[in-house]
């Protein structure tokens, strides 16, 4: 099928301006990762929502910034301390043509316990103890206890019919039979680690996007993806590789988009009575687990060059990280300061545990969730040879890694994490306080990490209202965990996109989407 790329529907429509809008123009997108579904309640991972947001809106949206905006909620305010009303937007369609109301906002947000996938999206309803419909404009969202932070959830809760039915699963979605959404395209096919394929929605209730046609290509090798922007195959392309980014920059050819980003690549040694792939010494399972150990985990820690990281693993895209999540971020505190690089501390530290000749251990990694993680991956186990450790690292595909990992399979792993609603109650709720499915806390706990005082002084958090208290508490917690390594964050990376120079505008963001949306050719 011939297609018109960007440069040709560029010249088209500078060719044709007396009749811009009967050009079709189609935007194509190569992508380190596409969905695992087209349900939008499957998973929270990043590029499952990039994805589908294109076909679902939210209720509450961010910015490039992360900073609310109005979504299909045009505004939500507290009408007492567990209860939020939430104005929703009028006049907006569903792609059948139906209209959207409170009953749908209603039975999204009570359908996502009910979806098994391999990352519970219970995450962002956690607050949730009830759904009200006031009126076909105003949902009314009953909580448990206090939920200072529940619109900054509802940024990922993705809205559908209320006619899709509880029963309807993946097969539904992915075959398009149940892909209905508000959003500015609709759903035309989808090839699982293929290419999703899109169209204009023409009765979007928001600006329409430029593009009539949208392919996002999944093109999980680095070269590969490069190569299809150099060849023309691609128009844009995301999570340029650092090698490439350096010769890309001397290229007139090729214009070049960074950003930092909220994500960070974050260690996670079991706890665990027994860790789920033996740590051993010469062959043979050691007494206990080591990690257990505070005093070795430090010793992890102080082995990790984090300037050698981003200076030259990284190649300079990226950050140290000391903690879970970047500076300014509400919940960040500066008591904890820079991680230092200390081998011989380090050293001394893993012979008081009485491991002076370190041990053998494996360390399981994603190699396409995001920019440098395999390469990073690497990196550490070589870091940590110099304490004695044996380190067996392993990069894997995030199909295989994220169910793997959700089951506990793993001893010590390294993933990245965004704090995507840009506050401490994301993150350390989910991450890093004990598992508690009532509260909904610790659903991302894959260590078994528990801490009575972390706890305590998180759950008074989530339960102040001011403001500036609440911050203080979240401080205090952020400290406690890291301080005891319940996790042990690396760096914070930055990410690079990549086009024909001078084609397209495009605005980076944080929480590094690509809305082909909000995408327009250059000049325009």
């Amino acid at each position: 099928m011939t297609r018109t790329t960007l440069r040709t529907a560029v010249a088209a429509v500078a060719l044709v301006a007396a009749a811009p809008a009967a050009m079709a123009q189609e935007l194509v997108i190569g992508l380190r990762a596409g969905p695992d579904s087209i349900d939008p309640h499957w998973s929270t991972l990043g590029s499952q929502a990039e994805a589908l947001r294109h076909i679902f809106d939210t209720l509450v949206d961010v910015d490039e910034n992360l900073q609310l905006q109005p979504g299909l909620a045009v505004s939500w305010e507290p009408v007492d301390e567990t209860t939020w009303d939430f104005k929703l937007r009028e006049g907006v369609k569903f792609h059948d043509g139906s209209d959207f109301t409170a009953e749908d906002a209603k039975f999204s947000i009570e359908r996502i316990p009910d979806v098994t996938g391999p990352m519970s999206m219970t995450l962002y309803t956690k607050y949730v103890d009830s759904v009200e419909v006031i009126d076909d404009y105003t949902l009314r969202v009953h909580t448990k206890g206090i939920a200072p932070a529940l619109p900054n959830d509802f940024t990922r809760l993705f809205v559908v019919p209320s006619e899709t039915g509880m029963e309807a699963g993946n097969e539904e979605f992915n075959a398009g039979e149940k892909a209905i959404g508000t959003g500015p395209y609709e759903f035309v096919s989808w090839q699982p680690k293929g290419d999703l394929v899109l169209e204009r929605f023409d009765g979007y209730w928001g600006e329409q996007p430029e593009w009539e046609r949208v392919v996002r290509k999944e093109i999980p090798d680095d070269a590969a993806r490069v190569a299809a922007l150099r060849s023309g195959q691609v128009d844009l392309i995301n999570y340029v590789p650092a090698s490439d980014y350096l010769a890309m920059q001397n290229d007139s050819d090729i214009e070049t988009f960074v950003s930092d980003s909220v994500y960070i690549l974050n260690i996670a040694p079991s706890v665990k009575d027994e860790e789920p792939q033996p740590i051993t010494i010469d062959g043979e399972p050691v007494d206990g687990n080591p990690l257990q150990d505070l005093r070795v985990r430090k010793a992890l820690d102080l082995a990790i060059n984090r300037d050698v990281l981003v200076d030259v693993v990284l190649e300079g895209l990226g950050t140290p990280a000391t903690q879970l999540m970047p500076e300014g971020f509400f919940g960040y505190t500066d008591e904890l300061g820079k991680r230092e690089y200390d081998i011989e501390q380090a050293k001394e530290l893993l012979a008081e545990a009485g491991y002076p000749d370190g041990f053998e251990i494996d360390f399981t990694c994603t190699n396409n969730r995001v920019p440098g993680d395999a390469v990073v991956c690497e990196a550490l186990a070589q870091m940590w040879s110099r304490l004695g450790l044996d380190v067996n690292a392993q990069a894997l595909n995030g199909t295989v890694f994220f169910p793997a990992a959700a089951r506990e399979e793993y001893t010590m792993t390294m993933s990245a994490w965004g704090t995507l609603t840009g506050e401490a109650a994301y993150t350390y709720g989910a991450l890093t306080h004990s598992k508690d499915a009532e509260k909904g806390f610790g659903n991302f706990n894959r260590t078994g990490y528990s801490s009575p005082e972390f706890d305590k002084v998180f759950g008074e958090g989530t339960q102040t209202l001011d403001a500036e208290a609440r911050r203080e508490l979240y401080e205090q917690a952020s400290f406690i965990a890291m301080d005891d390594r319940a996790l042990i964050p690396t760096v914070i990376l930055q990410t690079v996109w990549a086009a024909d120079a001078d084609t397209l505008d495009f605005q980076p963001r944080v929480d590094q989407e690509t809305r082909a949306y909000a995408i327009e050719p250059a000049g325009e």
